[in-house]
């Protein structure tokens, strides 16, 4: 029988591969930064228009103080922090290793919910997420083509840090979400987190003088037009997708499925980019698979 917590989760990882492919196009044409500010904007508006219409409330007013807390400090964390490093680590060390990175978000999320949130997850839990975490570790070790760590340089060292940094916000702010949300509705909850991103961004903006290219993105018809479909895959319905999974799944299962975004994205790079997979990509997209199949018995 199909858990519906766990298959929201790995749907979430399908979005997240659309999302990437659309805010990748959108980055060519308006910038890192103007991307991310865009996204926030787009993902607000669409949430809104979707509480009005489901909830009957535009603006989460019936959010305990707790859950707007925890959820505030999740997006700051999550959408703010952790991509500013994440985007410092594509800019030294590429995606590809930064994704490799992003794989030890699942065992640091695990280990964080038992360590503050007393979950547990049992045997077969355990075998499942050791063989997706194979599977994503041989997927991107097999795009590299391997990684000598005999000679780093400072820069890539800095590039290590940013991802590793970025993977251990990720998983604060998964815990942190999984905290607050309590029974709160997934679509409110994005929301409140989307809206402290709005700000953080903003923020940032300000600090690294990116008005001038916010002001620039606006005329920008095909980059915005790519974030906003971009935004509706990723912090709309990815986001609320997630957070739906995570109250109904322990917070390490959910994250791990999320993990299989790099490989979930072999297909599309197939068919959009006419890029040829290696076999030891096949192979880790194999064993990735098999170990998602237990989280669905």
């Amino acid at each position: 029988m199909i858990k519906i917590g766990e298959l929201a989760a790995f749907s979430t990882a399908v979005c997240w591969v659309l999302a990437a492919i659309f805010f990748e196009k959108g980055i060519k044409r308006i910038g890192v930064l103007a991307v991310n500010y865009v996204k926030v904007i787009f993902a607000f508006i669409l949430l809104t228009l979707t509480t009005t219409v489901l909830r009957g409330m535009p603006l989460p007013l019936d959010a305990s103080l707790h859950a707007i807390i925890f959820l505030s400090l999740s997006g700051i964390i999550g959408f703010v922090i952790s991509d500013v490093f994440l985007f410092t680590a594509y800019d030294t060390v590429g995606p590809r290793i930064s994704v490799l990175f992003l794989a030890l978000s699942p065992p640091m999320t695990a280990g964080i919910a038992y360590l503050f949130l007393g979950e547990t997850i049992g045997g077969r839990g355990f075998l499942g997420m050791g063989l997706v975490i194979s599977g994503i570790f041989i997927t991107v070790f097999g795009r590299q083509n391997g990684i000598s760590f005999s000679k780093i340089s400072r820069e890539e060292m800095k590039g290590y840090i940013c991802a590793f940094l970025s993977s251990l916000g990720q998983s604060i702010s998964m815990n942190l979400t999984k905290t607050g949300i309590g029974n709160y509705d997934p679509v409110s909850a994005t929301q409140i987190r989307v809206f402290a991103a709005i700000i953080g961004f903003s923020l940032l903006s300000i600090f690294f003088k990116g008005g001038k290219k916010l002001k620039k993105a606006i005329h920008n018809f095909d980059g915005l037009k790519n974030t906003g479909i971009g935004a509706v895959f990723g912090p709309f319905l990815g986001v609320a997708l997630s957070i739906f999974a995570i109250q109904r799944v322990s917070a390490g299962i959910v994250s791990t499925l999320l993990g299989l975004t790099p490989v979930v994205i072999i297909v599309p790079e197939m068919l959009f980019f006419k890029r040829k997979i290696r076999a030891l990509e096949a192979i880790g997209a194999v064993i990735a698979v098999i170990g998602t199949s237990i989280f669905f018995l």
